[in-house]
């Protein structure tokens, strides 16, 4: 019998004449972890969804061998049977459900034709220890932080006798100590017999967990490195990732001419009634002409929470402290009046808060500004295509024409976009909330170089990061947030990710 548990041979898929995956052969050992790394658009998730049958036989070619039989999944329900489950970045749960009914959804545990609630708790509870979560089956999955809400996810693919688990991205949206349980409890699958395929864009996880990874490039398999003959490193991944080497992939900027402070918060408070307690408490920062500031800090510091309040403060925070632009007091009640003021937020969730995925890139870049391309409230078609035009190139978004629905477009061609809709206004501050989370090496690069371009242009720029290490390569100055308070700014020659993590955990 073979060694390999699934064989994907020859697999091509077109999209209205895009060809999205081009001959690609992946193959994966039983018992084994194998991630599938790639640039954003190289087609992994593709390659994922006409494996699960999202998309069904015959609108591919080639041929999908499970446990040595060729299948012809139609639907997704057929892969489930099989034993193959996705969890998607995007989790698929019921918020409003309790976590033992998410587990079962689907798939309940019946008496004859009656649901059987008491069995179905017992067993929940079961699942629930596989995964290691100590939490009541009868809570809702609402009231879960989204690290516990993942192990749900799997605790739900483990109810289905799964063979090959595939997580998509999965510690995207976790903090480190959740991610780090995350990878954990995949070993621990791994010991009993459950093959893991992880698609991950954070290269450390990848060399610490995976026992192989194959490359996607343009559609098309470009290796499979070897964990046990020392090939997954992040210079082989990255060099071939991109088809070529990134020495530093935090790009540096020579010149740093810092001028006069352009914003300024003094003993700057927020109160979220919704929450009923203060996310933001007493804060002191400002920002000079010309400066990236970092802004670190683990999930739930009030980074976010203070991006907002100076963002025309659209979550209807009660306020407190002066906020100065150019030395100036000014009290912004709306998103409208930080914009007339030259201040541009882009959030950390695109695809929730900073996009129409339904529209195209045309109409998203245009939307936060549509005075630029109008005369008289018409809008100039041809000038608002021009103008689009230049910010697709400058921003190197890849997309066949203005007219592609964003939906369709790669997470950092998405970005880009989000990117651009904020550019289109002309601000003088910037303000990125997670500018890179949830892609690849080879975009991430492209942003901090467009980063670069705009703070030489003499534009600033506030960036919120998880990430320490792009804090550290590519900030002028960082705060360090925990609680909502700045527990420490420091200058980028003294700041190192051990003293961050100690101010951020204070």
């Amino acid at each position: 019998m073979s060694e390999y548990i699934l064989e994907m041979k020859d697999i091509s898929k077109e999209f209205t004449g895009v060809k999205a995956l081009t001959n690609v052969n992946f193959k994966v050992k039983k018992g084994e972890i194998h991630c599938l790394i790639g640039e954003n658009g190289a087609g992994k998730s593709t390659l994922m969804k006409v494996l699960s049958g999202v998309h069904p036989y015959g609108t591919y070619e080639g041929d999908i061998v499970f446990e040595g039989k060729v299948q012809q999944f139609k639907k997704i329900s057929d892969s489930v049977k099989a034993g193959i489950v996705i969890i998607y970045q995007e989790l698929a749960l019921f918020p409003d459900l309790t976590v033992y009914e998410n587990i079962f959804a689907g798939n309940e545990v019946k008496r004859g034709a009656i649901v059987d609630w008491n069995q179905t708790i017992a067993k929940a509870k079961e699942m629930l220890r596989k995964v290691k979560l100590d939490v009541n089956p009868e809570t809702l999955v609402k009231d879960l932080s989204v690290g516990k809400q993942q192990l749900v996810e799997i605790a739900k693919a483990l109810s289905k006798d799964v063979k090959l688990l595939i997580l998509d991205e999965p510690t995207a949206a976790l903090n480190e100590d959740d991610s780090e349980n995350l990878l954990k409890l995949l070993g621990e699958l791994k010991n009993q017999g459950i093959t893991c395929i992880m698609i991950s864009h954070k290269l450390k996880e990848v060399i610490s967990i995976s026992d192989q990874a194959t490359v996607l490039r343009d559609g098309r398999t470009i290796c499979t490195l070897d964990a046990s003959n020392g090939e997954v490193s992040e210079n082989v991944i990255i060099k071939n990732m991109v088809g070529r080497e990134i020495d530093d992939i935090y790009p540096k900027r020579p010149n740093k001419n810092f001028g006069k402070k352009i914003l300024e918060l003094r003993n700057w408070s927020a109160y979220s009634q919704q929450l009923g307690r203060q996310v933001v408490k007493n804060v002191n920062f400002h920002v000079k002409k010309g400066e990236i500031v970092g802004i670190a800090g683990l999930m739930g510091s009030g980074r976010t929470e203070l991006a907002l309040s100076i963002f025309g403060n659209p979550k209807s925070y009660k306020v407190q402290g002066e906020l100065l632009v150019d030395g100036s007091p000014k009290s912004f009640t709306h998103p409208s009046d930080a914009i007339k003021s030259g201040i541009a937020y882009v959030t950390e969730d695109r695809k929730g808060d900073g996009l129409f995925l339904i529209q195209d890139i045309k109409n998203n870049v245009s939307a936060a500004y549509l005075k630029k391309v109008s005369d008289k409230g018409i809008i100039n078609e041809n000038e608002e295509v021009r103008k689009v035009t230049e910010y697709k190139n400058n921003l190197y978004i890849k997309a066949h024409s203005l007219e592609q629905v964003v939906g369709n477009l790669s997470g950092g061609n998405q970005q880009k976009v989000s990117l651009g809709k904020w550019l289109f206004v002309g601000p003088r501050l910037l303000i990125l909330d997670e500018p890179t989370r949830g892609i690849d090496v080879g975009a991430k690069f492209e942003i901090y170089t467009i980063m670069n371009q705009l703070i030489d242009e003499g534009m600033s720029i506030i960036m919120i990061s998880s990430e320490l290490g792009e804090v550290l390569g590519m900030s002028d100055r960082v705060y360090v947030m925990a609680e909502g308070e700045i527990k420490g700014e420091l200058s980028i020659e003294e700041a190192n990710q051990e003293n961050i993590m100690q101010l951020a955990t204070q």
